[in-house]
C-alpha cells in the first residue's frame, strides 16, 4: 500500500474513533445548543490527540496494535536531500 495511503489512514482514524467517543462522552451532558458544540469540538480534539498518542506509544512496544490506527505499518518516507 501507498505510504500516502496509510499516512492518511493511521491519521483519519483517530479522528473518527475520537469524534465517536466524545460524542459518546457528551451524550449526558445537557447544555445548550451553542455550548454543546463547543463542549464537543473541544472533547473531540482532546479524545484524538490522547487515543493517538496512546496507541502510537503502544505501538512502540507491541507494533500490531497499529491496527487501531487503522492499518498496523508505519508509513516509510525516503530522505529529502537539499539540492
Amino acid at each position: 500500500m501507498n505510504d500516502v495511503i496509510v499516512s492518511l489512514i493511521r491519521t483519519y482514524v483517530p479522528v473518527g474513533v475520537g469524534a465517536f467517543l466524545a460524542w459518546l462522552l457528551s451524550l449526558g451532558i445537557e447544555v445548550d445548543a451553542q455550548t454543546q458544540a463547543g463542549l464537543i469540538t473541544s472533547m473531540t480534539a482532546l479524545v484524538v490527540a490522547a487515543y493517538y498518542t496512546l496507541v502510537r506509544l503502544l505501538e512502540r512496544k507491541w507494533p500490531a496494535v497499529g491496527v487501531l490506527l487503522g492499518v498496523p505499518k508505519q508509513p516509510e518516507y525516503e530522505p529529502r536531500h537539499a539540492a
